[in-house]
């Protein structure tokens, strides 16, 4: 037992030593860089050449060794001919505040230098429930440069495209969606706590001075005033109408005063009203889209500093050792 618990500190101090260490070389490291502004890069995959693996792989385990000769045979004809169209996939996966446009807008930027209006097209995947206003009317307005730029827009939601959303996927030329991914929610929400009371019951005084009658109409602190509220109100439905101009000029086909409640629909649900045009997952239309298209995903991806993916190896490091430390005792106890 005495040489099991030396055996445990030696492999305790051993996993303080690599941190210690580690920080030490972080610190010098980032104390030699100077401070820059994060790069990134375009990452382009072949997904028709992803697809055509899979299928060659499916194709080698089920096929008798007659039929897969033969399949070979014809494959090796058409090894070389590609299709001349390409279709150019983006994911936008987007949070609250949206910051996910950065690297949208830069995704969007690649594309256009290269694509052919004659030819090529976009698909977009959007999932997303909403956020703040400015950050998705921003996304939305990316999506409106490859429309301007006379490329055919096309947007799928398989799980949700809902208020900020769905203003990025109304501006699609066509949205197919899943049929139980949720859409809709044409809608705005505000709300705010105000912890006016405590801090009176506590006898806390709050103090906000402000230039211009409107500068701040409601206030987590203060106390509120009715007229506050009512322009909080005003500003919140104003925001509303602009939404609900924005659908409309996109989708002229929908009844925008039946959609623009805040509602929000299934797919199959939200085809009635035309809030979506088809109901069809991403997986089957991007192979559609394989048949007449070469399909290429298009990623920014932001490069991380050498600090950053030491400090990440560092970690990965000591929690390995952390964890056979842990499994040790554990399995001295037992």
């Amino acid at each position: 037992m005495a040489f099991l618990f030396e055996y445990g500190l030696f492999l305790a101090k051993a996993v303080t030593i690599v941190i210690a260490v580690g920080a030490i070389i972080i610190l010098v490291v980032g104390a030699s860089q100077k401070p820059k502004s994060k790069a990134g890069e375009i990452e382009v995959k072949d997904l028709s050449s992803q697809l055509a693996e899979a299928k060659e792989e499916f194709l080698h385990q089920t096929l008798d060794k007659k039929a897969l000769k033969a399949h070979l045979k014809e494959s090796k004809k058409k090894s070389d001919e590609k299709p001349q169209k390409k279709a150019f996939v983006i994911d936008f996966s987007g949070s609250i505040d949206a910051n996910e446009v950065t690297s949208l807008r830069e995704e969007i930027t690649a594309i256009l230098t290269i694509a052919d209006k004659e030819k090529d097209q976009v698909l977009v995947n959007v999932e997303s429930g909403g956020g703040v206003v400015h950050g998705y009317g921003l996304a939305a307005s990316q999506l409106i440069r490859l429309k301007q730029a006379g490329l055919p827009l096309t947007i799928s939601v398989d799980k949700v495209a809902a208020s900020g959303g769905y203003m990025m996927a109304c501006v699609a030329d066509k949205i197919v969606a899943a049929p139980f991914a949720i859409v809709g929610s044409i809608g705005v929400l505000a709300q705010i706590p105000n912890f006016n009371k405590i801090l009176k019951k506590n006898d806390v005084e709050f103090e906000q001075i402000t230039a211009g009658e409107y500068k701040r109409t409601l206030t987590m602190f203060g106390e509120n005033t009715e007229q506050g509220r009512d322009k909080f109100k005003s500003e919140v439905e104003h925001t509303h109408t602009l939404f609900k101009q924005f659908v409309a000029e996109h989708r002229p086909q929908m009844d925008i005063d039946k959609v623009a409640t805040g509602e929000h629909w299934f797919a199959t649900h939200a085809k009635e009203f035309d809030l979506v045009d088809e109901i069809k997952t991403s997986d089957d239309l991007l192979l559609d889209l394989n048949e007449s298209h070469q399909l290429y995903k298009v990623k920014y991806k932001t490069k991380k500093a050498l600090a950053e993916r030491f400090g990440l190896g560092l970690s990965v490091v000591a929690e390995k050792l952390g964890v056979k430390l842990l499994s040790r005792i554990q399995s001295n106890k037992l």
